[in-house]
């Protein structure tokens, strides 16, 4: 029972940290390209992931965690993965509509929930899809303006999508089935997502912005901004990998979609974005969804694991019974055996 509290407070520690650090960098981020004019998102993202390696680096150095080696060849096809997806959805957002981008993110989750129903045979109830329908038409209701669709712009939303289900799904499996922590595996990752983005971030971001990030002027409060976004991603990167290693791929995005409404929450309080009853509507449904999605999961995991110890229970009994019937045989032996003696 011990051991079960504290992966219950792991579990929500690690989603604590994962909505007010992504919270966080979402507003800094937005003061930083909306406010300041700083538009490089891609490049930005590599320079988050190269700090976060020089940091868990150092961390490491220091017997913080014990690194652990996975198999390279592994490592690496799913750093770049993970590095693509992201260039993909900032290719996404440049080449559609604010609406359909939103539109994009809302559809990782059920690509999520078929690709983990035909590739790993996991099931979900039908009260976890309802709740899963109702947040997403919730956060649909809160952030879809408008849907301009084009033909370049539909396929690398696909491509978005697609591989950042495969990179989410990936990162579940990865950290079970080779018994590697978080932390272990965005160490190793890290530098192959860092180095793929490095290199395409200023190609993608110059093609997006028209603007070339070295010949940008950066002024000491653009600097102090990306420096603050930098260590803020420190915090995203790792609860990202805790999320997902302790929970699931979709929890991770019914989290993100939470964030979403938070965001929207916060831009209006801190940024004085617009904001609308449509707004607010969208985020009372999703909320409500979120709120049915984490009863029916915690039920269904409660439920799983009476089942569990019921089955333990029953296997311990039939241990024991057998023990006494082999101790009964053996006793009836021996009684035996000396009768023959007499």
């Amino acid at each position: 029972m011990g051991e079960m509290s504290k992966f219950q407070l792991g579990v929500i520690g690690a989603l604590f940290l994962s909505v007010a650090s992504s919270v966080s960098i979402v507003i800094c981020n937005k003061a930083l390209m909306s406010n300041l004019g700083f538009p490089f998102a891609t490049t930005l993202t590599s320079w988050h992931l190269m700090v976060t390696f020089c940091t868990l680096h150092g961390a490491q150095r220091f017997n913080l965690f014990e690194s652990k080696s996975v198999d390279m060849k592994t490592v690496m096809l799913f750093g770049i993965l993970n590095g693509i997806s992201i260039g993909f959805l900032n290719l996404s957002l440049g080449f559609n509509s604010v609406g359909f981008y939103q539109m994009t993110k809302l559809a990782i989750i059920p690509f999520t929930v078929l690709l983990e129903t035909i590739f790993l045979k996991k099931q979900f109830s039908q009260k976890i899809k309802f709740s899963l329908f109702l947040l997403l038409v919730g956060v649909g209701i809160a952030s879809v303006t408008d849907l301009q669709l084009n033909m370049v712009g539909t396929i690398l939303s696909l491509l978005a999508i697609a591989t950042t289900c495969v990179g989410q799904i990936l990162t579940n499996t990865i950290q079970k089935r080779l018994n590697v922590s978080s932390t272990q595996l965005l160490y190793q990752s890290a530098p192959f997502q860092a180095a793929i983005l490095f290199v395409s971030g200023p190609l993608v971001d110059q093609f997006l912005t028209k603007q070339n990030v070295f010949a940008y002027k950066y002024s000491p409060i653009v600097l102090a901004f990306i420096i603050l976004s930098c260590v803020i991603s420190v915090s995203v990167n790792f609860s990202t990998f805790l999320v997902i290693g302790k929970t699931s791929p979709v929890t991770y995005q019914v989290l993100g979609h939470l964030k979403t409404c938070l965001v929207l929450g916060f831009g209006y309080t801190l940024l004085h974005d617009p904001f609308t009853e449509r707004n607010i509507l969208g985020i009372l449904v999703a909320i409500f969804g979120m709120g049915l999605y984490s009863y029916f999961c915690t039920q269904e995991n409660k439920r799983k694991q009476s089942a569990d110890l019921g089955g333990s229970q029953m296997k311990d009994k039939d241990t024991t019974a057998l023990l006494g019937h082999q101790e009964k045989e053996g006793h009836e032996a021996k009684k035996a055996t000396k009768n023959s003696l007499v």
